[in-house]
């Protein structure tokens, strides 16, 4: 059945502050700009620079003022404006070319006031060509004084590209954060944010051998991505600001020598971001997609092309479809297949599409249940949107009842054949699901387990809602992820075993990012300060998660036990969070939940999912084991920082064990020792060794145990070691040791060593014998050579006094 759309009227205007006012500029200037607050009761009207006043309205729909700003002939007028989407109080910010950047608030007492004004340029002559203000961030390209620089125009590569983040203050409206340059030396670009990506395409200034590139930002993804839509290409960077990372125009395209092909300038008349990536509009009347991965699809073509530049022209999308207003007409085409589905003429020609409303506020909620674009003129604000199907009807309460007992008979009965809802409610082969769709038609009502059923079938029932919206052509990613995070809540209330846990698997392998937020509130997860994790969940919730058959391996069928899965799921997201994810489980794991049971240890089960052994990360297993707390896990994490000479690292590994590991202790300090009597790499650690030291250890057997260590010597010990060989074990490096464990024991008992006393020496040396006059010798005193002959014993001295 062909689809019908609508444009319904959602206000005439007049419920709106300054409605006159609003009506007036909506109708007199073709070029306004228009923007939507994120809540949908503010409407932001700015006339471009030079226009007569007033160049700025903050129209309010309901109560409260609106703002209206004129600047005087000859005084700049603002560049852009922007709602700053802060829950707690509306607030915009208002840039000027000049670099100038102010913070207006609202709601905090009558009327707006200014709340900040800061400079976002750091030199006198730079200039701000583009603003643009995705969430949580402010991003400006800025002109800066051009260099001299020969066979190119002087201003050709004199832009940057800065940013700044935004956070909410009681005070000041907002925190403005330090500037960062995200990219050096680029042509002017101008800046378009969608609601998780910011495009940078190229302007009629662009120098024409990069004219026809476009650069992507992915904040989130922490990378750029740079694309050239008429060449099909793009390449990918990393661009971290918070690691500090920058890049330079020029080096970045010299590196990317296939986008430099000779190709015409892209020649678009619209440019329009949207959640699936950023729609853009040609002469031809075709209109693509470049999508937030770089790729580029043509959606569709119009009846009509614009009319050079003067035309004006709006597109966006919804429930799959892109909405193109053209003049005064309106275009509806699919988005999968490019077919036209409907075209209206519009009583006017001056129409703006507004920006998607944020999700929760009471429009978005309408927006979401009925699905539309809102379209905003003189006339007043309107929806247009598609006639809900006659033949999508949502299941009863008393269906969803029915279906999920017979999946829960499927499970347990005997039959090879397929049981079916309608055996359940028509042949009574269980009396179960008639008795629970009576009580909820309210023949019985047990107030508790009524409760309990109303509360359960409006999860279920708005889980299937929202799976009919999706299946009528919803394909905004947010209705996905909400899905995906109802599926996995809905899941884990149940037993986790076959089907489930195959459907679980699916879920996070399509959408692992709003699965693991799903995990994430049912586990009450929590990072603190020492880089750990805590959680608040009961007991029963880890249970479930570690009680699962912990095989570390795929099954025949390929699902992963939900402790796997979970440990998949980090290891693709957020790395450095699976070692704290695996010792938490290790400390809230029970007698037989997989933890401390016959099976495998957790820290094994977390390695298995990270391949076989040697092509695992060595950085992430070796924090597995070191985290882990067992012994042999430990021992050999210790055994690979020896290999790879990180003394200190493995030092630091056996200081950190409890007292209740003594023994362990003592290993890790027995092959610390023996690298520490080879070779002269561990002396700048030695105190680190002498603190690692058993407190039983007797001076004795530390000897013992270097004599042991002690290369063979094939040469005879010399003072001083030849040029370049491996200098030996010193009697001072021996000592400290040597008093480290003599000071362990001296209060212990008696000496239990033949050394201990001249460890415990006191310090003091002997009193000097007196000594008596030296007479002088005469030369008759002298023995003579007789004195010295030889004996039969050998050699001795006569006594001739």
């Amino acid at each position: 059945m062909k689809r019908a759309a609508t444009l319904r009227l959602l206000s005439d205007l007049s419920n709106f502050s300054g409605a006159a006012r609003l009506r007036e500029l909506l109708a007199a200037d073709p070029a306004v700009r228009v923007r939507c607050s994120p809540d949908g009761r503010r409407l932001l009207l700015l006339r471009p620079p030079g226009a007569p006043a007033p160049q700025l309205l903050v129209a309010v729909r309901g109560p409260g003022e609106e703002l209206e700003r004129a600047w005087p002939e000859g005084q700049p007028s603002p560049l852009d404006a922007f709602f700053l989407p802060w829950p707690v109080r509306s607030a915009l910010v208002l840039v000027w070319e000049s670099g100038l950047a102010e913070v207006w608030g609202a709601g905090v007492g009558p009327g707006w006031r200014l709340l900040q004004s800061t400079e976002l340029c750091s030199g006198g002559e730079s200039r701000v060509a583009a603003v643009a203000a995705p969430r949580g961030r402010l991003v400006w390209c800025e002109k800066r004084q051009a260099e001299d620089r020969p066979l190119q125009p002087s201003d050709a590569f004199s832009h940057c590209v800065c940013v700044r983040t935004l956070e909410p203050s009681r005070e000041t409206g907002t925190n403005l954060g330090r500037t960062h340059i995200l990219l050096h030396h680029c042509p002017p670009f101008r800046l378009l944010a969608s609601p998780k990506d910011l495009f940078l395409v190229p302007t009629a200034t662009t120098w024409p051998g990069v004219d026809h590139i476009q650069l992507i930002w992915r904040p989130g993804k922490g990378k750029v991505i740079v694309a050239a839509p008429s060449l099909r290409l793009s390449h990918s960077k990393s661009l971290n600001p918070g690691r500090g990372d920058t890049w330079d125009f020029r080096t970045l395209l010299r590196g990317l020598p296939g986008l430099l092909s000779l190709r015409q300038p892209l020649t678009v008349h619209t440019w329009a971001p949207t959640p699936q990536g950023l729609l853009l509009l040609d002469f031809r009347g075709t209109v693509s997609l470049v999508q937030s991965h770089g790729g580029t699809r043509v959606v569709g073509t119009l009846q009509e092309a614009p009319v050079g530049l003067e035309g004006s022209a709006a597109l966006g999308t919804f429930h799959g479809t892109l909405a193109c207003v053209l003049g005064s007409t309106l275009e509806l085409l699919d988005m999968g297949s490019g077919q036209l589905l409907e075209r209206k003429v519009l009583s006017t020609d001056r129409v703006h599409l507004l920006e998607p409303l944020a999700p929760g506020t009471k429009d978005g909620k309408e927006m979401e249940t009925r699905g539309g674009l809102q379209l905003l003129s003189a006339l007043g604000l309107f929806q247009v949107g598609w006639e809900t199907p006659k033949g999508l009807e949502l299941p009863s309460a008393e269906d969803l009842v029915f279906e999920e007992a017979c999946e829960y008979y499927q499970r347990r009965s005997l039959r090879g054949a397929q049981l079916t809802p309608e055996e359940l409610r028509h042949n009574s082969i269980f009396r179960a699901p008639q008795a629970l769709a009576s009580i909820l038609q309210g023949h019985v009502s047990p107030s508790t387990l009524l409760t309990t059923l109303r509360a359960e079938l409006r999860d279920y029932r708005s889980l299937e809602q929202l799976k009919a919206q999706l299946v009528a052509g919803e394909d905004e990613e947010a209705g996905w992820t909400e899905l995906a995070e109802q599926e996995v809540a809905r899941l884990l209330r149940t037993e986790l075993m076959g089907d489930q846990l195959a459907q679980l698997n699916t879920i996070f392998q399509a959408l692992p990012a709003a699965a693991w937020g799903a995990i994430l509130r049912a586990l009450q997860l929590q990072p603190d300060g020492n880089s750990r994790l805590r959680s608040q969940a009961p007991p029963d919730v880890w249970k479930k998660i570690l009680g699962a058959t912990g095989v570390g391996k795929e099954s025949p069928n390929g699902v992963l036990p939900l402790f796997e899965l979970l440990c998949q799921c980090l290891y693709q997201l957020e790395p450095q969070w699976l070692p704290p994810f695996v010792e938490l489980a290790q400390q809230q794991g029970g007698p037989g939940w997989g933890a401390g049971g016959p099976g495998l240890p957790l820290y094994r089960r977390a390695l298995a999912v990270l391949g076989e052994e040697g092509t695992r990360p060595e950085a992430l297993e070796l924090e597995l084991l070191l985290s882990s707390g067992r012994p042999k896990a430990v021992l050999q994490a210790v055994g690979q920082l020896v290999q790879k000479e990180q003394w200190e690292r493995a030092l630091e590994a056996g200081l950190a064990l409890g007292p209740s590991s003594p023994l362990l202790r003592s290993e890790i300090f027995k092959l610390l020792l023996a690298e520490f009597a080879r070779h002269r790499q561990l002396d700048a650690y030695l105190p680190l060794l002498c603190r690692l030291c058993p407190p039983d250890l007797a001076p004795a057997e530390l000897l013992l145990l270097l004599q042991t260590y002690l290369p063979d010597g094939v040469e005879l010990p010399t003072p001083f070691p030849k040029p370049g060989a491996e200098p030996p074990l010193t009697v001072g490096l021996l000592r400290t040791l040597l008093e480290q464990t003599g000071a362990q024991g001296q209060h212990s008992g008696p000496v239990l060593s033949l050394y201990e006393d001249i460890l415990w020496d006191s310090g003091t040396p002997p009193p000097t014998p007196p000594r008596g006059p030296m007479a002088t010798l005469q030369a008759s005193d002298y023995p003579g050579p007789e004195a010295w002959a030889p004996s039969e014993q050998g050699f001795c001295v006569t006594d001739t006094g």
